[in-house]
């Protein structure tokens, strides 16, 4: 029985090739933008020629070598040492390159294999793909030409990717004589199998080798045939001849610019809309990068910062900043990507195997692209002595990463200060912001997309939004944590800070504070010149909802004149729930006793598909809702937090601000929103490799500045929390729309025993610089915004915040 792709199709193609140039560039572009927007992909990668033997001898070849002239092999130490450079340099791609089982032609390469236990390349290529793998981090990319199912199957467990050029369906063309791997059978067989395994896979065709226009068409129709049945052609390379010195086509005429384009337009346009298109930028002059990207590609391939293209080893790289340059002045936004698309890693039980789920996940972003943090190490895996014999792996950073992470200690790296204009769904969305409509879902999601100069364009108009609000003044409030208890009988998945019987091998041993304790520590704070108590802990098995009152006026009964702001939405439901006393009942008894204002926490992310995995046995989304509801109407006001970074995506984000803000034109009860990026060192859930390293600055800034374009009208503000962000991260999210640096936070627990980094407590002063530094104001306030009649050195004239 034939495989789908060698099957005719029975749908007429319109042709597309009676079409002049410019119409067809035109429709394709435009196909382009309604797809992909003015996202354009490429693959940070470095090259590993695993072997230049090949048996094929193709035309315009220069990889090819013999073994006079080249080892038969890398050995692994060099397989690894290439990789563990690319991964040092902030690449998320090993792209293996090879000849075509060259062990039948060359009986030095079969010699090479055998004394080290392989029979074929494929054997050593499973080996080498793994190694880098499980040394480096680095995500393989198999290029490993036309081979068989089996050797498909064993590579896609060591290789996320994988790929092989179509090149042409031509059986005649003088370019593959002397190549039997290139007979177009092959390679429909080697595709379809592909397909078969559910294997992410790069193929495409080689534009200008004696081809007709319409035999690119057809070679385009029979890859789209064998998408369709099995959608596993994530991106068409649509790749022009050049003729190389030393080849059998050095004379030939290279590919025109025009040809390539119509190529590339006519992959767009022939190819499924979930197929990208890509062309290599540096197969082509700095000035044609403009032409590729009118003709329809949306993604530049990979690009290495370490090693030269070794299949076209004259072509060397173009720089980043210049590719980033022509993507930008054609009004398109630069993303890198991973060795697989996010469609692709957005289902992985389907198209990864198992093994590969965490690596994929390690280098991903919330948009599952890959992580945009200059300076990444890559991750190093090792059994942590508490877990030997249960098979759990600790994953950390294997050297100290200059990259920016919540709760690491390096900065972030600055934005733009301001945006170049920028075009596309993102510009229709700010103009719309600044005509004073209403942010929905769609609006929102498209903001949280933003790349490149779309991010500085988001966090302008959220400034904007900021300075008509609430002025320039950078406000904060001198309080002091209180965690009474880290022993909880909830199971978040996220947090490193609650301890249970089973969990001393965590940080720190399980604790408990005396109500004389608390009250004690209130009052020194008080004495130090705070003005609130914030009070969390988690749900120890021996509370009953009176703890929570009695803790309220322990304190209130010593220190009347602080604002107690304590109790999350899951202790209060819990409280009341094993009280068996009214919601509203226990909130009022709350308040008798001194409660002020509940903080946000405990909302995470306001989506039950995410709070299924981070909290399942935590409070429901509308639970939270209805505990602050609730607050609200009893007098309690309360601000919002989301903790973002983890497993989540953006639109869960949407979904959580939408939401609060619902909540909050029905209240008016929410004093601030607090974005918390999730630290993720010592997660449990990183831990266990189910979840991502945190957010990028990207996003935290895009989470920020979104917020306040959100809540515009509706919550006035928008706090930073330096604990999570580092102090120069604080300051430059005063230009993405935040106004309030949060508290002095005396003795801050949860953060740092999730692995952060940063120090417990900033003094007024410290605080002062921050802002100063953004070129703005400091005012300290009370909890809920006004003013403050105690100076902020307190009575004894010691500096807040230090003990």
């Amino acid at each position: 029985m034939p495989l789908p792709s060698q099957v005719a199709s029975t749908a007429p193609t319109p042709d597309l090739t009676a079409l002049p140039t410019p119409a067809l560039l035109e429709l394709a572009a435009a196909r382009r933008d309604t797809l992909f927007g003015t996202r354009v992909t490429w693959s940070p990668k470095v090259f590993i020629p695993l072997t230049h033997l090949c048996r094929d001898r193709c035309g315009y070849c220069t990889f090819a070598e013999s073994p006079r002239t080249t080892v038969p092999y890398l050995a692994p130490e060099e397989v690894v040492a290439i990789a563990g450079a690319g991964a040092a340099s902030g690449c998320h791609e090993a792209l293996f390159t090879l000849g075509e089982a060259p062990e039948l032609r060359y009986p030095e390469a079969a010699a090479w294999l055998a004394a080290r236990g392989h029979r074929t390349t494929i054997d050593y290529l499973v080996e080498a793909t793994g190694l880098v793998l499980e040394e480096t981090g680095l995500l393989p990319h198999a290029n490993a030409g036309a081979i068989g199912r089996d050797d498909l199957a064993r590579l896609r467990r060591t290789s996320p990717s994988q790929g092989m050029m179509v090149e042409s369906l031509r059986d005649d063309l003088p370019a593959h004589r002397g190549a039997p791997d290139k007979a177009p059978a092959r390679r429909l067989s080697t595709l379809d199998h592909a397909g078969l395994l559910s294997i992410p896979f790069t193929t495409g065709i080689l534009v200008g080798i004696g081809e007709t226009e319409a035999d690119r068409v057809e070679a385009l129709e029979a890859i789209a045939r064998s998408h369709r049945a099995h959608g596993h052609v994530q991106e068409v390379i649509v790749q022009n001849f050049l003729p190389k010195p030393g080849t059998a086509m050095r004379g030939a005429q290279p590919c025109p610019h025009e040809d390539h384009q119509r190529a590339i337009a006519l992959a767009r346009l022939v190819l499924p809309d979930d197929v990208h298109v890509q062309a290599p930028p540096n197969l082509s002059a700095p000035d044609e990068l403009a032409g590729l990207l009118a003709a329809g590609i949306d993604d530049w391939g990979g690009v290495s910062p370490v090693t030269a293209d070794h299949v076209n080893p004259e072509r060397p790289w173009p720089s980043l900043e210049s590719l980033r340059e022509a993507t930008e002045a054609a009004g398109h936004q630069l993303a890198p990507r991973l060795t697989v698309h996010p469609a692709y890693a957005a289902e992985p039980g389907r198209w990864l195997d198992p093994a590969l789920h965490f690596p994929v996940l390690d280098r991903a972003d919330a948009d599952l692209l890959a992580r945009d943090d200059p300076g990444a190490m890559w991750p190093e895996r090792h059994r942590d002595a508490a877990n030997v014999g249960t098979g759990a792996e600790v994953v950390q950073i294997g050297r100290r990463s200059t990259a920016w992470f919540s709760g690491a200690g390096v900065d972030p790296v600055p934005l733009p200060r301001r945006a170049r204009t920028v075009t596309g769904r993102v510009r229709e969305v700010l103009d719309g912001v600044r005509a004073g409509q209403d942010a929905g879902a769609a609006e929102l999601e498209a903001l949280f997309a933003a790349r490149g100069q779309e991010v500085a364009a988001v966090a302008e108009v959220a400034d904007e939004i900021r300075r008509r609000v609430v002025g320039d003044e950078v406000t904060f409030v001198v309080n002091r944590n209180i965690n009474y208890t880290n022993v909880c009988t909830f199971r978040c998945t996220f947090c490193g800070f609650s301890k249970g019987p089973l969990s001393l091998n965590l940080r720190g041993a399980p604790y408990l504070l005396g109500l004389e304790e608390i009250a004690e520590r209130s009052a020194e704070a008080y004495a130090l010149g705070a003005t609130e108590v914030c009070l969390q802990g988690g749900i120890h098995p021996s509370f009953d909802g009176d703890f929570y009152v009695q803790v309220a006026r322990a304190v209130h009964e010593r220190v009347p004149e602080i604002h107690i702001h304590g109790f999350t939405a899951l202790e209060v439901l819990e409280g009341s729930r094993r009280l068996e006393e009214p919601l509203e009942s226990y909130l009022l008894r709350l308040k008798d006793a001194g409660l002020r204002s509940l903080p946000g926490t405990a909302a995470e992310i306001l989506d039950d598909e995410v709070r299924a995995v981070l909290c399942p046995d935590k409070i429901t989304t509308d639970e939270w809702l209805e505990v602050h509801r609730t607050a609200h109407r009893v007098g309690l006001r309360s601000n919002v937090t989301m903790m973002f970074g983890s497993v989540e995506r953006p639109h869960h984000w949407v979904r959580h601000l939408l939401r609060t803000r619902d909540l909050q034109r029905e209240t008016g009860g929410f004093t601030e929103f607090v974005g918390l990026p999730f630290v993720h060192m010592a997660a449990p859930i990183y831990l266990k490799r189910g979840a991502r390293r945190g957010p990028t600055w990207r996003e935290t800034v895009l989470v920020h500045a979104v917020a306040r374009i959100a809540h515009a009208g509706d919550i006035d503000h928008v706090q930073a929390s330096w604990v999570k962000l580092g102090r120069v991260g604080a300051q430059q999210l005063l230009g993405a729309g935040v106004d309030d640096l949060g508290g002095t936070l005396m003795d801050e627990n949860i953060s740092r025993a999730a692995g952060a980094s940063h120090g417990q407590g900033l003094t007024p002063a410290d605080l002062a610089a921050i802002a100063a530094e953004a070129g703005r104001p400091l005012r300290q306030r009370t909890t809920l915004y006004g003013e403050v009649r105690r100076p902020v050195g307190g009575p004894a004239g010691q500096p807040a915040g230090r003990r």
